[in-house]
């Protein structure tokens, strides 16, 4: 799908930039399976999500040419449907398919509006609404941050009881933070941090979203 999006719009200056926060070894499969003609990096200690306040996968940054960030890190037009997918067949409700269907499209035709047309765009909020959807960090998540870099170090050098110390210590501060609970926590039998504590956490936002709403124009 941003495949797609960059080559219909890289001769307008447009550049993808994928970060996948997970290491080399995990990310390369999927990386090599797309093929993807932008650049694809690799954010083995979150770094990216500390900079721009990123908490769950995928969230996106509009940068324009001049470097500056015209919308926040957000979630990239992703739904909440996954949540009401039977969980014993993995089938979901039609309605869901469609939402979610229907918020990637609204999120990437909203990209190619702004790759087209800049600063005009429909699709870039003002500076006042800009700052206010901002994630602020705060000296919890500052150092939240920390113990994970310092944890994923551990871990990388066969410290895998003190990196555990450190890791729920980034979890306790930072309990927004998906990316810092996924990359820390068990996996299931396809590698994936979707297991049983995964799916408790879930249930635990009761009404509220794992994928919030983007405010967006025709976004569901």
């Amino acid at each position: 799908m941003w495949q797609q999006v960059y080559d219909e719009m890289k001769d307008r200056g447009f550049v993808v930039i994928a970060v996948a926060m997970d290491s080399a070894e995990a990310a390369r499969p999927y990386v090599d399976a797309a093929k993807p003609a932008y650049p694809c990096l690799v954010d083995h200690d979150h770094r990216v999500a500390a900079l721009y306040g990123m908490v769950n996968v995928p969230e996106a940054v509009w940068i324009d040419e001049n470097g500056g960030i015209v919308r926040p890190a957000e979630n990239a037009g992703s739904w909440d449907g996954f949540r009401r997918r039977d969980r014993t067949t993995g089938i979901m409700p039609k309605e869901d398919m469609d939402l979610i269907v229907r918020a990637k499209r609204t999120y990437m035709d909203a990209v190619r509006d702004w790759a087209a047309n800049g600063a005009a765009s429909r699709h870039i909020p003002d500076e006042t609404k800009r700052r206010a959807s901002m994630r602020s960090s705060t000296d919890d998540v500052a150092l939240a941050h920390v113990h994970f870099r310092l944890g994923r170090y551990l871990a990388r050098t066969d410290k895998s009881a003190e990196a555990l110390a450190h890791f729920e210590e980034a979890r306790r501060l930072h309990p927004e933070s998906w990316t810092i609970w996924r990359q820390t926590a068990g996996r299931n039998e396809q590698g994936f941090a979707a297991n049983a504590d995964f799916w408790a956490r879930v249930d635990a936002l009761g009404e509220d979203r794992y994928y919030p709403r983007v405010d967006m124009e025709g976004m569901p």
